[in-house]
């Protein structure tokens, strides 16, 4: 494969790159589920910006209502995200039809497998969840709407990967090795096994690879006419899963329901 070019490189010589705006995205993405609650020092450290520049778009975030600044945390207080994020997403979640076609049927095999059905997009080079059904046993796991991953340690970013044109994962596996040589070089054989249970089953699987205590079946729907690949998968707990089910019933089931909803989308 060809080295990947630098984003930075881009970057420099496109005259229509705003390195301001791109900052202030870096700070709104430092923040996740995990971490919801941040410093200026700790954006500084995520973003790689310096603690001025950090301090600066913090308060013009602020200001705007993309963050919300809790002066009582520490010395000089905390940062979290605000509601006017929620603006953001809204309008792209409202026009993603397939997450009103799929809400049945993800459900009804949600039920099925005592798991959970997610609909998930690629996020840079993550996925992130925009629709989850969850059967009525699952009420300890909370799979939701916004949740991230890295693409390489799940079976439906392995999915996501397999279901792209040759030239365009082509290059999506090049920055993965670039940009997350770590994460790639330990889970680059998944990503390859994903590929090839794909092209043999036309889904691709995950044995806790994310969770240890949660295996997965992932499978792509893709969308000619506005070119973007969504995935669908299943998730059970390995408690609730019996021998051969992944592989015998919740892949084929998957796959079959990925499919009716490819159709419903089609003659709308």
């Amino acid at each position: 494969m060809k080295p990947a070019v630098k984003k930075s490189e881009e970057r420099g010589a496109d005259r229509q790159f705003t390195t301001t705006l791109s900052r202030g995205l870096q700070v709104l993405a430092s923040f996740s589920a995990a971490e919801p609650i941040l410093t200026n020092k700790d954006i500084a450290e995520r973003t790689g910006l310096s603690r001025p520049t950090v301090s600066r778009l913090t308060y013009t975030l602020t200001l705007l209502g993309y963050l919300q600044h809790h002066r009582h945390l520490g010395k000089y207080g905390k940062y979290e995200l605000g509601n006017a994020v929620l603006s953001l997403a809204h309008p792209l979640l409202a026009n993603l039809s397939v997450r009103q076609v799929a809400r049945l049927p993800m459900k009804e095999l949600a039920d099925h497998a005592r798991g959970w059905v997610s609909l998930g997009i690629r996020e840079r080079l993550n996925m992130v969840y925009i629709e989850t059904a969850r059967s009525r046993g699952t009420r300890n796991v909370k799979p939701d709407i916004g949740q991230t991953f890295p693409m390489v340690v799940s079976a439906m970013g392995r999915a996501y990967l397999a279901a792209l044109p040759a030239k365009e994962r082509e290059a999506t596996i090049n920055e993965l090795q670039v940009k997350t040589p770590d994460l790639w070089n330990t889970f680059a054989p998944q990503v390859e096994q994903g590929l090839q249970d794909y092209l043999e089953r036309g889904f691709c699987l995950g044995r806790g690879d994310y969770d240890p205590n949660t295996h997965t079946v992932a499978v792509p729907l893709r969308r000619p006419g506005i070119h973007q690949v969504m995935v669908f998968n299943c998730a059970v707990r390995v408690d609730n899963l019996a021998p051969g089910a992944l592989e015998g019933d919740l892949g084929p089931r998957l796959a079959h329901m990925v499919r009716s909803i490819e159709a419903a989308l089609d003659t709308e």
